[in-house]
């Protein structure tokens, strides 16, 4: 089940238009840590914590799309714990999508798009 709106460049503002411009600012939002997905779960530097899809909060979401390349075409998630970690998730999308990450998300049921 494919639970991603598309955005694109006419959606977000003026200054949230690149992934770097959209990471530096959830970074000053608190999105601090760099989670990824292992088989066994969502997970970050330098810590033991593993958290199933049930224990995560999507609390934006942004999608960017390459002009002429589909391998540009990009993924960011804004994560939240269920133990208040704060976090950003990065993924391809369409054929270069890591399965692991498609797989994960695909049972994350709490999903908002501000």
């Amino acid at each position: 089940m494919n639970k991603i709106l598309t955005m694109n460049k006419n959606q977000l503002p003026d200054d949230m238009t690149t992934l770097m411009a959209c990471l530096e600012k959830a970074r000053e939002d608190g999105f601090v840590l760099d989670f990824t997905i292992t088989k066994t779960g969502l997970t970050f530097p330098d810590t033991e914590n593993m958290y199933s899809p049930e224990k995560i909060k999507v609390n934006n979401f942004y999608r960017f799309e390459g002009a002429s390349d589909p391998s540009e075409n990009a993924i960011l998630y804004l994560l939240e714990t269920s133990d208040g970690k704060k976090g950003t998730l990065t993924d391809a999308y369409g054929p270069y999508a890591n399965p692991l990450i498609t797989a994960f998300m695909d049972h994350v049921t709490e999903i908002e798009k501000k």
